[in-house]
């Protein structure tokens, strides 16, 4: 069974995540795709479904080359910049769990934790935080892949476990998934 207590969630973790510059943004976000490859680590190791496992390795090859690009940009425009927030975790400790278990603590978990990215990525576009061109789309699409994750991820739940609008949230924009796509019962959402 998995633990009823997660990471931070709620109100306090929302106010955790607000976004007031691009530096912000850039340094934290790189906190929480670090958690977000961590548990996908977990996953990729414990789950028994050949789906999560690609979809771990799908979140641990594409946030850890976004962590790149994001280090490289604080290294180039902020150099003498530092993070002086704490990052508080949004996920449960999944360690000790396997299986459906497992399966399910993820989604629940990584639906929230994905809603707090496309969070993020809109404060940074709508407050008009932006201090450098590259950034924008790279916002942009980290807010559109995350939030197709989370269709999958929902579909997923609701077929595996009878989960229905699990997590309430992030609806889909017009046109629903990234690239056109349509989230399918099995197959993954590629980055």
């Amino acid at each position: 069974m998995a633990p009823a207590g997660r990471g931070m969630m709620g109100r306090g973790m929302m106010q955790s995540m607000q976004v007031n510059s691009e530096f912000d943004y850039l340094s934290q976000m790189i906190s929480h795709h670090e958690e977000a490859i961590a548990t996908a680590r977990i996953l990729l190791q414990r789950s028994d479904r050949p789906e999560m496992k690609q979809f771990a390795r799908d979140i641990i090859r594409v946030q850890s080359a976004e962590i790149q690009q994001m280090q490289t940009w604080l290294k180039q425009w902020y150099p003498d910049q530092r993070n002086t927030r704490t990052y508080t975790p949004m996920m449960r400790e999944l360690g000790q769990l396997r299986g459906n278990d497992l399966d399910r603590a993820f989604l629940q978990d990584m639906i929230m934790h994905h809603m707090g990215a496309v969070m993020m990525s809109h404060q940074l576009l709508n407050r008009g935080l932006v201090q450098h061109d590259p950034v924008r789309p790279f916002a942009q699409k980290i807010a559109d892949t995350q939030r197709a994750e989370i269709q999958q991820m929902r579909i997923w739940a609701s077929n595996w476990f009878g989960d229905s609008g699990m997590m309430g949230g992030m609806g889909r924009r017009q046109g629903g998934m990234n690239r056109g796509s349509t989230p399918s019962s099995s197959a993954p959402c590629r980055r």
